[in-house]
């Protein structure tokens, strides 16, 4: 052990040994303890080192003013009798304990044991508790509140390292609170897997002599009852049973008054209150205390209703045993609902059971004819407290109920934390706090659940408590509520923080701050499908009274559900960023250089799940640009994938330098190809998609246009003149066999062409005319640049939680300067091709491009000569400065060249590969009347 001011020492009989006492020494001696020690015992030696106490203390406090003839002792003595008689012979030391851990009644096996043992171990009134005693039975039982085995070593006094113990609570089935504790002790060598058994069954007959005891003061009270019924000779009080009253009162109304009946009873005190049935009615409900001859105090609670009584009075049997057997029986009454049964229906079958239905029967008499009085039956009799019990379990499962709807109505983890606080105050606590790992948040499962808490909630009646704060770090002790909750896997209720000695120790400051606002705590991990997503800890401050196992198993039962919603909202947001991930990577990741336009764009993933839109920027020949945007039909990772091979197949086709209409053409046959080779779909054509492309010319300033069951764009001028230009809408992607029709537009520079898809105006709670009229005036704006476009129509057009992703791309459009265009007509005259050479070269030469001109003048020497051999006139030369020189012949045929390696001995076919060698890039485009061949050159190549 270790001692205050000196160096660790060894110590009594534990050390030397092995087992459960090495690990007992290692943990005295200040060494971490990690394995090779049950939760429980390691959790308690903690404990008992938190609270100072030492292995060698032998004094335990005792008391002398303990009930002997308590309900408990009442219960179990009986059962100890037999429990002794079992044992009869052996060296059993049995022994009773009430709630505060103090021994009421000892029985041993053999006789001569009690001479033979100190007297902390024969004598009743010595107090076991945890934090007087160390780890034991008794005192471990009931901090843990459940079965426990304490064995040898496990003990961290050393009086007990000789002997094993069970011990465990034994609770009052109607509350549900423990009234005792059971504890068998034995030496260590007559350990036997069969005690829990007997233990079990031995605490069982004492709880149902519990709930006989309650049973019984029940019955007294409703004779009671009954005996005064009788005895009333002005027929005030005559009437029947509630349930007799059928022809004026309907299943529901009678369970609205059983309600309020049981709220008066737990209120004790004397009151008439009128209820309001549903179709209107008034029924008056009065309370009357009353005693029964036993002493039992109760509340009587009858209904008066409007109109006379019915014919038949209730029949009061002259002999109170008269009443039917199946009440009086202990074992026909269960532990929460016994109260109702009996109160309500033990007047109704005494008035129809043969055994009291009639004044003959059993010599029962009637009340004396009279003035027909109101209409009036008994709801209920009972005590005060079991009414109380009543009403807080109705309540708990009202709040059960509610927490079915109203916890996980989102896929958000941090939501969800909410909901379960929002829950429980302030019916279950005045405090909710709630810690998850920082990687649940994220979707993931924790490397490190325990030391990577961060405190995620804190919600309560007030919100000037000292709790750690959201967002911080929440550095839980060992000893802690929280991390043995977390460590065991269970729920740990502390009824009194103030003796819960690891939550004081951990962080003295903090806990006594709070100890100035909360009084008992219930910590409950929440566990889902294995995973350790975080602990929820539930404060009372209010109510006077601590924390019970009904609250402990109400607490577990929120926590699990909470825990479930959690991990359905961790799986979700997990998957989604896996969605979302993919679809990005999927999106371009920066936008090409280009001259033609400047460009921004924005993508917003739809809050409950990721879509399928995209967009592109593709630079084209002739310094044009191409603007697309898409949007798969669905959401969820095959609109993702799906909208990558849109994404690429569209890319390439434009690249292709093909025009909008058939690039929606290859992109139809397409989507219909990927719903045929579809294993799942069956040809069903659950692939779809709309589309919008278009391409503008910096040159002409014209856009030509084509759309597939997209929505429009918009088009600012440069005077902020905002329309919508009727383009043709032709149909969604995948329908196969429809043609697409473009549409052209001038474009002046500085315009601003708008495009988006359908989650930017399509709402189910919003007008899309409404929404159309708010994006013309958000784009009203010529002055704004495309950033500060997109940012205006996010912040007033978009849904405040989209439901489908957005993909927005705005383009400002720029012009060529017409002094950087240079052209030639030519007939097909290979005289001509000189002179259009000189006259490239002057051009270049106005430009500062000397040391371009060079691979210009052979590129285009080429071009012009396979142009006037190969082709048809009339033929054009263009030259654009750009941001590279582009080199352009077109001519009126569609025959298209093809690059081949010429052969040593050919005479011919080496042009296209000089073209190749000196430029960036080459190609061909198809024109309504014949090609283009084109080529890049470097500006600074030479």
């Amino acid at each position: 052990m270790v001692r205050s001011g000196g160096e660790p020492t060894p110590t009594g009989r534990a050390t030397g040994g092995t087992g459960p006492v090495r690990f007992r020494e290692r943990f005295l001696q200040g060494e971490r303890v990690d394995a090779g020690v049950r939760t429980s015992i390691l959790n308690s030696w903690q404990r008992c080192r938190s609270l100072g106490l030492s292995p060698d203390q032998s004094d335990l406090p005792f008391r002398d003013d303990f009930d002997l003839g308590g309900r408990i002792v009442r219960a179990a003595t009986p059962v100890l009798d037999r429990l002794q008689a079992r044992f009869s012979g052996s060296e059993m030391n049995i022994s009773l304990a009430d709630a505060n851990g103090t021994v009421l009644l000892r029985r041993f096996g053999r006789a001569s044991l009690a001479r033979t043992l100190p007297a902390i171990q024969t004598v009743p009134g010595f107090v076991f508790a945890e934090q007087v005693a160390g780890t034991n039975g008794i005192g471990l039982a009931l901090a843990e509140r459940r079965l426990i085995r304490v064995h040898g070593a496990e003990h961290f006094a050393e009086r007990s390292q000789q002997s094993a113990c069970l011990a465990l609570p034994v609770r009052d089935p109607l509350n549900g609170r423990i009234e005792g504790v059971l504890c068998l002790g034995f030496p260590r060598s007559a350990a036997s897997p069969a005690l829990v058994g007997v233990i079990r069954k031995a605490a069982a007959a004492m709880e149902r002599r519990l709930l006989a005891q309650s049973s019984a003061r029940e019955r007294a009270l409703l004779r009671a009852y009954l005996a005064a019924e009788a005895e009333t000779a002005t027929g005030l009080h005559h009437g029947v049973a509630l349930d007799d009253l059928t022809p004026q009162l309907c299943p529901r109304d009678r369970a609205i008054l059983r309600e309020k009946a049981t709220e008066l009873i737990s209120r004790a005190y004397r009151a008439a209150v009128d209820v309001t049935l549903p179709d209107g009615r008034r029924v008056t409900l009065v309370s009357r205390p009353m005693t029964s001859a036993s002493g039992v105090r109760g509340i009587a609670i009858e209904a008066v209703l409007p109109g006379p009584a019915t014919a038949d009075t209730l029949v009061v049997p002259h002999r109170l045993d008269a009443l039917p057997g199946r009440i009086v029986e202990p074992a026909a009454v269960s532990a929460l609902p016994s109260l109702a049964r009996l109160s309500v229906a033990a007047p109704a079958m005494a008035a129809r059971d043969g055994g009291g239905a009639t004044a003959g029967a059993n010599g029962g008499t009637r009340a004396p004819a009279g003035p027909p009085p109101p209409a009036r039956g008994l709801v209920m009799v009972g005590e005060p407290r079991v009414g109380t019990y009543a009403l807080a379990a109705r309540r708990r499962l009202e709040l059960l109920s509610e927490a079915s709807t109203r916890m996980g109505t989102t896929l958000d983890v941090r939501r969800t934390a909410e909901e379960l606080a929002e829950t429980a105050v302030p019916r279950l606590a005045d405090y909710v706090t709630v810690d998850l790992p920082e990687a649940v948040l994220h979707g993931e499962e924790s490397t490190d659940p325990l030391g990577d808490l961060h405190r995620t909630v804190v919600h309560g009646i007030r919100d000037d408590l000292p709790f750690i704060p959201v967002g911080k770090r929440a550095d839980f002790g060992p000893t802690t509520p929280q991390l043995r909750c977390l460590t065991g896997g269970e729920a740990v209720l502390e009824p009194d923080l103030r003796a819960a000695a690891g939550w004081l120790a951990h962080d003295p400051e903090h806990t006594e701050a709070l100890l100035a606002h909360v009084h008992s705590l219930i910590a409950v991990p929440l566990l889902a499908r294995g995973v350790v997503l975080g602990v929820a800890s539930f404060y009372r401050a209010e109510d006077p009274a601590p924390y019970g196992d009904d609250d402990l198993a109400l607490a577990q039962e929120l926590a699990t559900r909470a825990a479930l919603s959690v991990d359905n909202a961790r799986r979700y947001t997990h998957e989604r960023a896996m969605v979302l991930a993919l679809q990005r990577r999927l999106l371009p990741h920066g936008l090409p250089d280009q001259d033609a336009v400047e460009v921004a764009h924005r993508y917003l993933p739809a809050e409950a799940d990721v879509g399928g839109d995209w967009y592109d920027v593709i630079p084209l020949s002739g310094g044009r640009v191409g603007l697309l945007v898409g949007d798969v039909v669905g959401h969820g990772m095959l609109s993702a994938a799906t909208m990558g091979r849109l994404r690429t197949a569209a890319r390439c086709y434009a690249e292709l330098d093909l025009p909008p209409d058939e690039v929606l053409i290859h992109l139809d046959n397409l989507v219909g190809r990927l719903d045929r080779e579809d294993p799942d779909g069956g040809g069903a054509g659950i692939i779809g998609a709309t589309c919008l492309y278009a391409i503008y010319d910096p040159a002409s300033q014209q856009c030509v246009m084509a759309r597939a069951g997209h929505p429009p764009p918009a088009l600012v001028a440069p005077d902020g003149t905002v329309t919508y230009p009727d383009l043709p809408a032709g149909p969604p992607l995948g329908l196969g066999g429809l043609p697409f029709d473009t549409a052209e537009v001038h474009l002046p520079e500085g315009s601003q062409l708008v495009l988006y898809t359908d989650g930017l105006i399509e709402d189910r709670h919003r007008d899309v005319d409404v929404i159309l009229d708010r994006l013309r005036g958000a784009l009203a704006h010529a002055q704004r640049t495309p950033e500060e476009t997109c940012q205006a129509v996010l912040d007033t057009v978009a849904p405040a939680r989209p439901c489908d992703d957005i993909a927005l791309l705005v383009a400002r459009t720029r012009a060529l300067d017409p002094h950087r265009i240079a052209t030639w007509d030519l007939t097909a005259d290979p005289a001509l091709v000189g002179e259009v050479r000189a006259a490239a070269l002057r051009k270049l030469t106005d430009w500062g491009l000397d040391e371009t001109a060079f691979a210009a003048e052979l590129i285009l020497s080429e071009l012009i000569t396979n142009a006037i051999r190969h082709g048809a006139g009339p033929i054009r030369v263009r030259l654009l400065h750009d941001r590279t020189l582009i080199c352009e012949v077109s001519d009126t045929s569609n025959t298209a060249p093809h690059l081949r390696r010429a052969s040593a001995t050919d005479e011919g076919g080496r042009g296209l590969f000089l073209v190749a060698q000196l430029s960036e890039s080459w190609g061909t485009r198809y024109l309504p009347q014949g090609k283009v061949i084109w080529a890049e050159c470097g500006l600074d190549a030479g």
